[in-house]
Formats: structure tokens, C-alpha cells, sequence
């Protein structure tokens, strides 16, 4: 109604954005403080030897505090976005991410607040 469109062809537009791309789907935007998951840091994973992105993946995968992995330049192989219910269950999920077979050693950063949160811009 508000940019003079009918039903009909707002979704034959939101269709036309999803068919090329532009679009790629809808979600829900869950805060997860309100799940009791408040606690979070990001953690530089540095690996014995060269590990492939696919076992590094796998390796990291079935943890579910890590949230978000990316590869990455620079000395560490890769950094984790982990979350956690308080300190101790980050703690206990920094043990179980450190006893993955071809991670060496860790380096954490403990998130006091988040300053900006912004999603992608059109």
C-alpha cells in the first residue's frame, strides 16, 4: 500500500529478486542473549601443518558454540566466532575446540561489547 503496489505484484517483484539472486531467502533474526547465549569471543585457530579447508570445516562443525569460521591471511589459520552461555561453558567449549586432532594452539579474545552490528547494505 505504501508504494502503491498490489499483493500480486509485490510478489511477482520479491520473486523476480529471488529468481536472480539479489534475494537468496528469509530469516528469522535471533538475538541470542534472549537464549541465554550472551557470552562470545573470537579465537585464532593456528594448525599443525597445512590443513585443508574441508577438514578444517569438519573439524569445526560439530561444535556448536562456533557460530561462524572463516579462513583467513596472516599468521593464524583461521578464526572462530564462538558463543557461550557464561564463561565457564566458554571455557569448557575453548577445551573441546583445542582438542581438535590438528589444532596447535589458540588465541582468544573475549567480547566485552558489540559496538556495531550492521547488516549488508544494498
Amino acid at each position: 500500500e505504501a508504494v502503491g503496489l498490489s499483493a500480486p505484484a509485490v510478489k511477482r517483484r520479491v520473486d523476480k529478486l529471488l529468481d536472480s539472486g539479489i534475494l537468496q531467502g528469509f530469516t528469522a533474526v535471533v538475538d541470542p542473549e534472549a537464549l541465554g547465549w550472551g557470552t562470545e569471543a573470537f579465537v585464532e585457530v593456528h594448525c599443525h601443518g597445512n590443513v585443508p579447508t574441508d577438514r578444517l570445516l569438519a573439524g569445526l562443525e560439530p561444535l556448536p558454540e562456533v557460530v561462524r569460521a572463516y579462513t583467513v591471511s596472516g599468521e593464524a589459520d583461521a578464526i572462530v566466532h564462538l558463543r557461550a552461555a557464561d564463561i565457564h561453558h566458554l571455557e569448557t567449549a575453548l577445551e573441546r575446540l583445542r582438542a581438535v586432532e590438528f589444532i596447535n594452539r589458540t588465541v582468544s579474545t573475549v567480547v566485552l561489547s558489540r559496538l556495531l552490528d550492521r547488516p549488508p547494505q544494498a
